[in-house]
């Protein structure tokens, strides 16, 4: 009997066909092998148990040496938080001031040579498209005291906007009107950025006749006092290169964003610059509000463009030629926060990118150099850069906001409580000192925090691997008086794909969706943490935090 002949019936007569073939071996072979074809559950069941292998060989391996790895990361990151705060606890205890630590006399007129005893003072205001600010910060810069033919003011205009370049040409002729030596100079291009214009600005023949250099962003506006204040360090003292101040904010009570940011910067200054300067006479320049003496500027090699942070590889360079830094921690100079979140995240990729691949290039240089110590080059390596710079922004999302939160699906991988609570919460109280006026927002700020640290974790990685957006430079958005006044409106139809990011949307579904699962199987309250984080992190995603201004014109 042929297969073609068989009856249409039923499967099960088709089978009972090829059974009565019992001379046939290829049909009794075809029936066995039908029999044994496995079910939709023996497949389910198949899947099971793979994966229930490769989870106990594989992924649980692999999550408990990465909460091992992040353990060791919270230790150290401790560590450096709990070293910082003794040093500035000795600070404040001993009162150990830049003036006992270093020769300072205040500046006096010379009866005989009148102002000729004031050296030659160049300020340097970079500026692109600031029509926001630019007014208030060149009055600011004008009303410096110095005397008159000893300050030369130089406002360098990279403007694309032709109403702001304008304007700035228009403030800076009216104050040479009443005055003042002010001078406008712009370029045909914007090679470098800021790098770029502060090199070409220093190329100018008046600046040969300058002995230091101030620097001032577009939002900044210093007292009177600044240079008589940071000037008589570098005459008395030659082998300090910078004196730098400190950042105070006129927009942080604009909205809860502001006042989040104000709290991590109020802790840098108060903590990270200070310990720094206290120690080894080393830390991040900030790129304004500070003074250079132009012959350790010109000796460390100049601005150089190669990463995003030119304040900070100038700051490197000069520490590696021997010269010293100085930072006056009650040296307040005015200055904005970005109110805009695109802003702020355009910022902080900047802030995290820059250093992390500075850090690549600049990291054999500093072990090759003879002109500084073993614990400053151990200091500038492993506090400043690593720590700070890498494992603080790694740590806060890989552990925090990935690692923690699969715990939830994998009962076998424990985390201490210690690093899971009590170290971090121990580090954000400490953080929390530099800004007591708004302890009452911690919780909030580490929330906010957390949900930053995505967006600084992939500017950290673009940093060190020196790929994607590794030299993007985007101005930070500026507000000026026009928010005091209430001139720039909320804006609340604001395209939809301009306000949302994917990334943190999913970071958000992720968490929400661990915080679901240990309500329903877990055995602890870490969906506490999970669901509020993961509203955080929607919140950002939709773009619902900071205010809406209209982007400058570019």
């Amino acid at each position: 009997m042929s297969l073609h002949r068989l009856p249409h019936d039923t499967f099960s007569s088709f089978l009972g066909s090829l059974s009565q073939v019992g001379s046939s071996k290829a049909s009794v072979a075809l029936l066995n092998a039908v029999k044994s074809f496995p079910t939709f559950g023996d497949i389910i069941a198949r899947i099971g148990l793979w994966w229930e292998q490769i989870r106990a060989v594989v992924v649980v391996p692999v999550f408990k040496f990465l909460v091992a790895v992040c353990l060791i990361m919270s230790v150290m990151l401790f560590v450096e938080v709990m070293y910082m705060g003794i040093v500035v606890l000795y600070v404040k205890l001993f009162k150990r001031k830049p003036e006992k630590i270093y020769k300072w006399e205040a500046m006096e007129d010379d009866v005989e040579c009148g102002s000729a005893t004031y050296p030659m003072v160049l300020v340097q205001m970079p500026m692109y498209n600031e029509k926001e600010v630019c007014e208030q910060s060149i009055a600011a810069a004008c009303k410096i005291s110095w005397p008159s033919n000893r300050l030369i003011i130089q406002v360098l205009d990279d403007s694309t906007d032709p109403a702001s370049k304008e304007l700035v040409k228009k403030e800076c002729e009216r104050w040479s009107k009443e005055g003042v030596n002010i001078t406008f100079e712009i370029r045909d291009n914007r090679n470098g950025y800021k790098a770029g214009a502060l090199r070409e600005g220093m190329k100018h023949s008046y600046v040969k006749q300058c002995d230091y250099v101030a620097i001032f962003d577009a939002d900044f506006q210093p007292d009177p006092d600044f240079l008589l204040r940071t000037v008589p360090f570098l005459i008395h003292n030659p082998k300090l290169a910078l004196v730098q101040g400190r950042w105070e904010f006129v927009n942080a009570d604009q909205c809860m964003m502001t006042r989040l940011q104000e709290m991590s910067l109020s802790y840098h200054f108060t903590v990270e610059q200070q310990v720094g300067s206290s120690t080894f006479a080393f830390f991040g320049f900030n790129g304004t509000a500070g003074v250079w003496r132009i012959s350790a500027l010109i000796e460390s090699g100049g601005w150089n463009d190669q990463t995003t942070v030119e304040d900070m590889d100038l700051a490197v360079r000069a520490t590696l030629r021997g010269w010293k830094l100085l930072y006056i921690d009650d040296l307040k100079v005015k200055s904005e926060l970005p109110c805009s979140f695109n802003a702020l995240r355009s910022q902080q990729h900047r802030w995290t990118c820059g250093p992390a691949n500075l850090f690549r290039k600049m990291a054999g240089q500093i072990l090759r150099s003879e002109n500084v110590s073993l614990w400053k080059k151990l200091y500038m390596l492993y506090s400043f850069f690593f720590i700070r710079k890498i494992v603080a922004h790694a740590l806060t999302f890989c552990f925090y906001c990935v690692i923690l939160p699969a715990t939830v699906l994998f009962p076998e991988v424990t985390v201490p409580k210690w690093a899971a609570f009590y170290l971090p919460s121990l580090i954000t109280l400490f953080i929390a000192i530099g800004r007591l006026r708004s302890i009452h927002l911690l919780a909030f700020w580490v929330l906010f925090e957390n949900s930053m640290s995505l967006v600084r974790t992939k500017a950290l990685v673009m940093g060190l691997l020196e790929t994607g957006r590794v030299q993007e430079w985007v101005v930070t958005e500026k507000s000026g008086d026009a928010l005091k006044t209430k001139l720039i409106p909320q804006v609340p139809n604001v395209r939809f794909r301009e306000r949302v990011h994917l990334l943190e949307l999913l970071v958000g579904a992720y968490l929400l969706s661990c915080g679901i699962y240990d309500i329903i199987y877990g055995k602890n309250t870490l969906y506490v943490y999970l669901l509020f984080q993961s509203l955080a992190f929607f919140v950002v995603g939709f773009g619902y935090v900071g205010k809406y201004v209209p982007a400058s014109s570019s």
